[in-house]
Formats: C-alpha cells, structure tokens, sequence
C-alpha cells in the first residue's frame, strides 16, 4: 500500500507538471496559474512521504520489502530536502553578512548598500526586510530621473517581501528540480514578480522612464550570481531579450486593471494533504 501510495504521489505530480502550458493573459491570471502547477506536485510529493513515515514500515503489504522500501525512500526525500533548506539557508545569510560589509550611502533618502563596481546594478537582498543594494557605476550612470524609477521599483520588492517568498519557492525548486518544466516555471514566477514591480513602480514614476532605465541598466555588462534568484530581486535580473521585450511592452501599454490575488484559488492545494488522510485507515 506504502509503496502503491508513493507511486501514484509522484505520477499525479509528474503528469501536473507535464500538462502546464505557458500560456498569455493577464499577469493574475498567469500568476495563480504558474504559482499552482508550481507548488502542487511538491506539495502531494511532501505530504506523502510524511504520510508514509507517520504509517511506518509496517502494516499489511502486497510484498515483504515494500514497507521498508517505501518507508526509507521517503525519510530519504525529507532528510535530502531539509538538508537543501539548510543549505540554501547557511548560503544566504553568508550572502548578506557579504552585503552588510559594504558602506551605507544615502540615496534620494534611502539608506543602501554602495558596492564599488562600475557595472550598472540595483538589488533587494535578505529574507523579510532585505536590504538596498546599488553600485557606484549605476549611480554614475543614471541621472536622478531614472534613479528613482529603480529605487521604486526596487521598493516595489520589499513591500511585498518578494526575497523572503522566493527562498522559499528556490528550496522548492532545488528539491525537485527533477520534475518536468521546473526550471521553466521558476523562471516564469522571476518574471512575474519583476512584472508586478514594474506595475507598481509604473503607478509612481513615469512607466517610460521607467523602460528606459531597465534597457540602460539591462544592456551594461550584468553581474551575475548564484544567489540572485533565492533571496535577491534585481532590476538588472538577467532575462532574454524576449522576456526583456514583454517587460518594456507591458510597461509602455495601457495598465491592467488592479486585480487583488484571489486565495481562494489556491485553496484546492490543500488537495496535495489527501495522503495525509490514509493514516486514520492504516492497518498496524
């Protein structure tokens, strides 16, 4: 049964990521979608492996070995996924105390980061309340027009925590990188939390300021690190020229009516807690 459970678990989860299709609309609409396909298959694959532990290795099976088998794999996925939470974790915060050692310079009244690079780059860096990162090659190179534009873009980030959700969904990613189309949902979700700072950013400052400053910022040389998708949100976010094209799109065409996310949309993930619910039936 343990055994049947976790097939059926990571088939489910499988054949979910399989059937996600990037498909247009409006950026709600695309991100409950891309956040659901991401989540789910995770989620079934965690609440049946615990399911799995909590049953334990005994019980009435088809086959001798299956409890063991089932039981071992599944303290295996918990064991290798908290270690990568940990891991991704320890890596953070080296990154920030790396980041507190630079000077804190005022800018346009917000206190940031000054790193001496003479690469154009701004960055909210940390988990709940990250810090302002800038470089002294994007202050000389942008005039103070387009300086704010990224400074609200940038406050965009940390008024909807933005790192602290994504390192969470980057241990998700690193769990089950093994699962089709994870790359290509990560991926989408960087996309639309930049097109969400763009919206608000748009709301405050001139959007086409705004879109001149992503291509001066965009096109310098873009300092690239590991960490920057986990518990960093870069305007200069290292994007394809077709990803670069929708932004400045979006920010030139009429804005999107203001749509607040609709959790309720989200509820029928409390479908991947169905394993949870053979444990009352477990035969010792």
């Amino acid at each position: 049964m343990h055994f049947l459970m976790m097939i059926m678990g990571f088939s489910l989860a499988w054949l979910m990521r399989l059937g996600w299709v990037d498909s247009p609309g409006r950026w709600i609409e695309r991100w409950q979608r891309s956040l659901i396909a991401f989540l789910f298959p995770p989620l079934l694959l965690m609440m049946t492996a615990i399911a799995i532990l909590w049953m334990g290795p005994a019980g009435q099976m088809v086959l001798p070995w299956e409890g063991r088998l089932s039981y071992g794999l599944a303290i295996a996925f918990l064991i290798s996924s908290s270690f990568l939470g940990f891991k991704l974790a320890w890596e953070g915060f080296r990154t920030l105390q790396t980041i507190c050692q630079n000077p804190v310079i005022d800018v346009h009244g917000n206190p940031a980061r000054l790193l001496s690079l003479s690469t154009p780059y701004s960055a909210r860096v940390g988990f709940w309340q990250p810090e302002l990162v800038v470089s002294q090659g994007l202050l000389d190179t942008l005039d103070a027009d387009h300086l704010e534009a990224v400074l609200v873009h940038e406050q965009a980030h940390a008024t909807y925590h933005d790192t602290f959700w994504f390192f969470w969904l980057g241990w998700i990613r690193r769990t089950t990188l093994w699962l089709p189309q994870t790359e290509t949902l990560w991926q989408e979700l960087l996309m639309l939390r930049e097109l969400r700072a763009d919206r608000i950013a748009a709301q405050q400052v001139d959007p086409l300021v705004l879109a001149e400053s992503l291509l001066m910022v965009v096109s310098a040389p873009l300092m690239q690190a590991e960490m920057q998708s986990d518990i960093c949100a870069a305007f200069s976010w290292a994007i394809s020229r077709d990803r670069l094209m929708e932004r400045i799109d979006l920010l030139l065409a009429e804005p999107e009516p203001n749509h607040s996310v609709s959790w309720w949309s989200f509820s029928w993930l409390l479908l991947a807690c169905l394993p949870l619910a053979t444990v009352p039936f477990h035969g010792g």
